[in-house]
């Protein structure tokens, strides 16, 4: 009696099982809309990014200190590779493509042997231009003045100086303090 009770018992899990892993199929998976409404995907910002700019910073012959000064600290200081620092930079966002950036940099006696960026890295403005969201074209102000624009601003013009001041240290204050007497 009890045997048969257990294959029971075992009988309905096992169909229980079965249906809930039947309904997995019909689930949207993280590729997949449903209609207007996309589901939100969080950010996932991972490492330091390594720009073209610092890159040329860090040079052959720099101390580990310098290199970091230049680079940012690496992602990855392996204790079993104490000569390779690994700067790795991904980022997925959305309504942009996702980004894998790489740079590997060896040390020999604790100087800077080498860097090795996988290919070209993106420069600042690239960088940014890749994980702007906002689809509305930005104009960058000119913030320095041309040498012919600076030709063609008026010149100063000269003001009359001032009226003097009348002196204020002839005025006569009462005493802060009462005196004594």
């Amino acid at each position: 009696m009890r045997a048969t009770r257990l294959r029971c018992l075992a009988r309905h899990a096992a169909l229980a099982g079965a249906a809930l892993l039947a309904g997995c199929q019909f689930l949207p998976s993280a590729d997949r809309t449903l209609g207007p409404i996309t589901p939100y995907r969080i950010e996932v910002v991972q490492g330091n990014v390594v720009t073209k700019e610092q890159a040329a910073l860090a040079r052959p012959g720099m101390t580990r200190a310098q290199v970091r000064d230049a680079l940012g600290s690496p992602l990855l200081a392996d204790p079993f590779h104490a000569d390779r620092w690994d700067y790795v930079f991904t980022i997925r966002r959305q309504g942009t493509p996702p980004q894998l950036h790489s740079v590997v940099v060896l040390f020999e006696n604790d100087v800077l042997k080498s860097i090795d960026t996988n290919g070209e890295l993106p420069a600042e403005r690239e960088f940014v231009a890749s994980i702007d969201t906002n689809k509305r074209p930005n104009k960058i102000p000119n913030l320095a003045l041309t040498d012919e624009e600076k030709k063609a601003l008026p010149a100063p013009v000269r003001q009359p100086a001032a009226e003097a001041v009348p002196d204020v240290a002839a005025r006569a204050y009462p005493p802060l303090e009462p005196t004594a007497p």
